[in-house]
């Protein structure tokens, strides 16, 4: 079976700003010549890897919304000032969904599949945005 993540995405005021600090975070890497993948170091390590890792992704929740979501790679243990955590690794593609509001959490929340927004699969169907919306997501790579 597969598990997802949901997670509150401290800092970006919206799905464009996440998107611009993860593509600077990816020329970093591209620089470093490291591999080009994003993690997320959490202190709590998830317990249900494998169905996480079985197809699972992490929901990006922005200002009470879920608005996206990102293919989960990997759960990797780490040491952050000493102490064991986890580096939640997932790919750079962000994937919109259809927006639903979310009430505020910390840290992350197991997410079934069964309770996962569906993902906005046609550019078509983003019409009701405003056009300097629809254009900066073009840029980004988003729509």
């Amino acid at each position: 079976m597969t598990l997802h993540l949901i997670k509150l995405s401290v800092g970006p005021d919206s799905l464009a700003d996440l998107a611009r600090w993860q593509n600077a975070r990816l020329k970093e890497k591209k620089k470093k010549r490291e591999p080009l993948l994003l993690q997320h170091v959490t202190r709590m390590t998830p317990k249900r890897a494998e169905e996480l890792l079985n197809g699972g992704s992490i929901y990006w929740v922005i200002k009470g919304q879920v608005v996206a979501r990102q293919k989960l790679v990997d759960l990797k243990p780490v040491k952050k000032n000493g102490k064991p955590h986890c580096a939640i690794v997932y790919q750079p593609k962000l994937i919109l969904v259809a927006r639903r509001r979310h009430r505020p959490f910390q840290g992350w929340r197991y997410l079934l599949a069964k309770d996962a927004p569906p993902d906005i699969t046609d550019p078509k169907s983003a019409k009701n945005l405003p056009q300097a919306l629809k254009s900066e997501l073009a840029d980004l790579g988003l729509l």
